[in-house]
């Protein structure tokens, strides 16, 4: 008999707080190896509080959770670092060092994570790079890139550590439709090539149709599972089903 493989993600009846303010309430989410889970919701509505706490920059204030093999509940400061060598980040706004190479970019967080053997760390940069289609832009300055090419560093940094899953948020937020849609296959690629699970929170409800997954609603200081997207209308706002 097959055992069952453990959650990526699981949360029951957890409650997240910014400061003293109530973000989010009675959360029920499990997210399983190799899935890829769309976090939707308007601005303001707690998409961004609910990865932080995956990644550990907010506390779970109730309930049970567990990321990555860690107990979400038991996170001390000093833990912060090791789970976050089990994940990788992908930002809006890329969060590149633009006065470096994309080289120094990949160095200076696998040097956070603990890498020390500068002859891996070479090959592990040109295996993500490869894996993004920038292996010639090792020596490129940030800042030189384009805005998809910065993208793709960053989805490359996220792949250094082979994470359990990535955390993606608002990927294509500052990209136009065209580098969006590729970002986007970029990133169910390398995914499943790396075997890792995604939480990816967006506002493009044309990405979440063109490349369907499981959808995540985040609406009224709570989350829950849509059933079918194909009939929104991303213009007006969400009904219950």
């Amino acid at each position: 008999m097959e055992t069952a493989q453990p959650k990526v993600i699981k949360i029951h009846q957890g409650k997240i707080y910014q400061q003293s303010d109530l973000v989010l309430q009675n959360i029920d989410f499990e997210l399983g190896d190799k899935e890829f889970v769309y976090l939707i919701g308007k601005t303001g509505t707690g998409k961004s509080s609910f990865l932080k706490t995956l990644y550990g920059e907010l506390n779970l204030a109730e309930g049970e959770g567990s990321v990555a093999g860690f107990n979400l509940r038991k996170l001390k400061r000093r833990d912060v670092p090791m789970l976050r060598r089990k994940l990788g980040i992908v930002f809006q706004d890329f969060q590149l060092l633009t006065d470096r190479s994309v080289k120094a970019n990949l160095f200076f967080v696998m040097k956070a994570t603990g890498w020390v053997d500068k002859k891996a760390m070479e090959n592990r940069a040109l295996e993500v790079l490869k894996l993004v289609g920038l292996e010639h832009k090792l020596n490129t300055k940030a800042f030189a890139l384009s805005g998809g090419e910065q993208q793709r560093v960053s989805i490359a940094r996220a792949l250094l550590n082979r994470p359990k899953l990535i955390l993606a948020d608002e990927p294509t937020g500052n990209l136009d439709s065209e580098t969006s849609e590729e970002i986007m296959m970029l990133l169910r690629a390398v995914a499943n090539e790396e075997n890792s699970a995604v939480v990816m929170a967006t506002h493009d409800m044309t990405m979440v149709e063109k490349f369907p997954g499981r959808v995540i609603r985040v609406k009224d200081g709570g989350i829950q599972e849509v059933q079918s997207i194909d009939r929104f209308d991303p213009f007006t706002p969400f009904s219950a089903h």
